[in-house]
């Protein structure tokens, strides 16, 4: 798969003394594993180390993860307090995310809520997907609205009520809307760069320190003509 270095300067979207917020590419993992790939933590961290002149280990709190083929916006805390105050946020769902997928031309309704509920299988890290409450699988709740169309595929606005693991990838497979290149839900064929049409496209919240309104937005991924097509809505 890819084997990323450094941190590109162009994915940094917001920093302060408190927090670093990055643009995600897709392919990137973001905390390792066992591929042994170089993780965007590990490249967060490399970064902050530099630019600060800091010796021995550096603090980078992770607060949230999207998905190794998703690209977007993944937040990062610089300092213990921070990362406390915003993994609090997180629970008490007050950083409101937004993400866009595409998806082949479909015969469904212009905007939907969908309320599914998700049991994650270990073995094959697939999230099963079931219509109404069952034994250990987690209610997910997310609305979607149609925001643009081209010959053959159509982009969505996902608000997200819950987070749950791979929860738009499984929603929108359950509905027979799968999100373009993603194989593991139904897609009938894979991007060619391992990516799947989904990004983490906007995220809102009160900075845990500050106490202003941060808003920020990511650019589609460069060099790929189908997000180009949609990247003005």
């Amino acid at each position: 798969m890819h084997n990323f270095g450094n941190l590109d300067k162009n994915q940094i979207l917001y920093e302060d003394n408190h927090l670093l917020i990055i643009n995600k590419r897709a392919g990137q993992i973001v905390q390792g594993d066992k591929t042994g790939d170089i993780s965007l933590v590990d490249e967060v961290k490399n970064y902050l180390k530099e630019k600060y002149a800091k010796p021995g280990n550096v603090f980078a709190g992770l607060v949230h993860r999207i998905d190794r083929p998703t690209s977007g916006i993944v937040i990062f805390a610089k300092t213990g307090k921070a990362l406390t105050r915003l993994t609090e946020m997180l629970k008490k769902h007050e950083i409101k995310k937004t993400y866009w997928a595409v998806i082949k031309k479909s015969e469904i309704p212009e905007n939907q809520r969908l309320v599914h509920y998700l049991k994650k299988n270990e073995k094959n890290n697939k999230a099963i997907v079931f219509n109404r409450p069952t034994q250990d699988a987690k209610e997910a709740a997310l609305t979607y609205k149609i925001i643009g169309k081209s010959d053959n595929y159509m982009l969505l606005e996902v608000d997200l009520e819950t987070g749950r693991h791979h929860q738009i990838r499984a929603q929108l497979s359950a509905i027979k809307c799968p999100i373009k290149g993603d194989l593991k839900y139904g897609f009938d064929r894979s991007n060619p760069d391992g990516s799947i049409h989904l990004l983490a496209r906007r995220i809102e919240f009160i900075h845990p320190v500050k106490k202003e309104k941060i808003i920020l937005e990511a650019s589609v991924p460069q060099n790929d003509n189908l997000w180009g097509s949609f990247k003005n809505f």
